[in-house]
């Protein structure tokens, strides 16, 4: 590579962390003896390592313990650094495919997947490099026979790389169908031939400098839709008809310790079972979100839950996709993991407050969608509360909580100002309704007028969502 290529690569880099406007990840896949170890060394070498982060997978127990996507997540690199995956998601899909651990089907829905995770992080400036390693077969045979009698390079070779070379046909004929399936302009392919006396690094640097430097394609965001199939979403106005009596102390608190013995029983068993369980907590300021989740976390075991108070995002935070810090806070099989605010605050007090572009919330209904749809799909209890008061409750409470000295700091000018729009939150409320309210990840309504029935109606409303995932066959 010229003196001057190299000088550009590095000047870009340096600039794109000065910035930190975009981050850039690169995926280096390919044929086994493509020279993939030798080509990141030598990019290891051009680019300032201190910004830059190598990953070559082999998935950990704590990895598998979650949704499979979380494993790619958690290590994407903050704005302003290179991130660099050796096979990464591409490789998972197409090894599983060619030794048949994925079938047809679930082989397209892999690809579905990654096209749609591709997209959502083009939409947050990251910039995509795809990098295809090719080399002719025979030539890939020959070099595996030469380092393999070379004393001195034989442990180069593994013995899945002759696993791989016997299945070069079915590789290369997967491998086209994988990157015609998912080509995109924000996530394009380049194809540059690998092995003996082949530099592919000119190419690359070329791609790379155009990565940091050049402008961000558009990511032509999803129309999102009402979810189909669900028995109908909730609305807001449904509970001005309910107004249930108030519910006495005594009878209350009989009710509470049956609720939380059984939420007991059915937490021990969850754990047992290796469940994870997600529940989310959302609602109007001054509803209770507090009061439920410290009856519902009284009655489990304080190694098994944590809670996740979802504020303002920090530095770290801001510096990534907007769902990196959710994707980080899953639980492991068998913990609960509950959320006093969540991922909806995009489509929430982000959108009412102008916190995210229209393009970004209107996007994030889909990217919500997905998200649930993989903890589902990796057999995680998702329970999703919204508490719900009326305009007059909220504000007896605001005063209570003015005028008692141990409640004041409960009560913020944010309050105040979010109650003066009240009718755009619940707008925004209902649309979220009606996008995100699922068959298998719906929301519950809770009438938290009166403070003690919510509190019952959110500890039953656990306790059915963890009873009926037991009672499915293993």
């Amino acid at each position: 590579m010229k003196e001057s290529l190299r000088l550009a690569l590095l000047e870009a880099q340096l600039e794109l962390a000065r910035r930190a406007s975009r981050s850039v990840l690169l995926l280096v896949t390919g044929h086994a003896a493509a020279g993939k170890t030798a080509l990141i060394n030598e990019l290891n070498h051009r680019l300032e390592n201190r910004l830059t982060e190598v990953h070559a997978l082999a998935p950990s127990s704590e990895e598998r313990e979650r949704p499979y996507w979380w494993r790619y997540w958690r290590r994407l690199p903050a704005r302003g650094r290179v991130g660099v995956f050796v096979h990464g998601w591409y490789g998972d899909a197409l090894f599983a495919r060619v030794e048949q651990r994925l079938g047809e089907g679930a082989f397209r829905d892999r690809l579905a997947e990654i096209r749609a995770f591709e997209a959502e992080l083009a939409a947050e400036n990251v910039a995509i490099i795809k990098l295809w390693l090719d080399i002719d077969r025979d030539v890939q045979g020959r070099h595996l026979r030469e380092l393999w009698h070379d004393p001195e390079r034989a442990w180069q070779v593994k013995d899945h790389d002759w696993q791989r070379h016997l299945q070069y046909a079915a590789l290369a004929s997967r491998g086209h169908e994988m990157r015609r399936a998912t080509e995109a302009d924000h996530a394009p392919w380049l194809c540059l031939v690998g092995g003996p006396g082949q530099k592919p690094m000119k190419a690359l640097a070329h791609r790379l400098v155009e990565a940091m430097a050049g402008s961000l394609p558009d990511v032509e965001a999803p129309v999102s839709r009402s979810v189909a199939g669900a028995a109908g979403p909730p609305r807001l106005a449904d509970l001005a008809a309910q107004a249930p009596r108030a519910l006495g102390k005594a009878r209350y608190r009989e009710r509470l310790a049956e609720a939380q013995a059984r939420l007991a029983g059915n937490a021990r068993e969850i754990q047992r079972r290796r469940i994870p369980v997600v529940l989310v907590f959302e609602g109007q300021d001054a509803a209770g979100k507090g009061g439920c989740i410290h009856r519902l976390t009284s009655a489990l075991d304080a190694r098994q839950y944590r809670v996740h108070r979802i504020a303002a995002p920090s530095d770290e935070e801001r510096a990534h996709p907007w769902a990196w810090r959710f994707w980080r806070r899953l639980p492991l099989d068998g913990r609960v993991a509950i959320f006093d605010r969540s991922w909806y605050g995009r489509v929430l007090v982000e959108r009412v407050e102008g916190l995210a572009e229209p393009a970004a919330w209107r996007r994030a209904y889909d990217e919500i969608r997905r998200f649930e749809r993989q903890l589902l799909a990796h057999g995680a209890v998702l329970g999703k509360l919204f508490l719900a008061v009326d305009k007059d409750e909220q504000l007896r409470r605001f005063r209570s909580r003015a005028e008692t000295p141990h409640k004041r700091h409960k009560l913020t000018d944010e309050d105040w100002r979010n109650r003066e729009r009240w009718e755009d939150y619940r707008r925004a409320i209902d649309d979220m309704f009606v996008h995100t309210h699922d068959v298998d990840g719906g929301w519950a309504l809770i009438d938290a007028n009166d403070k003690r029935r919510a509190r019952l109606a959110v500890l039953d409303h656990a306790n059915r969502l963890l009873e009926a995932r037991l009672a499915e066959p293993r």
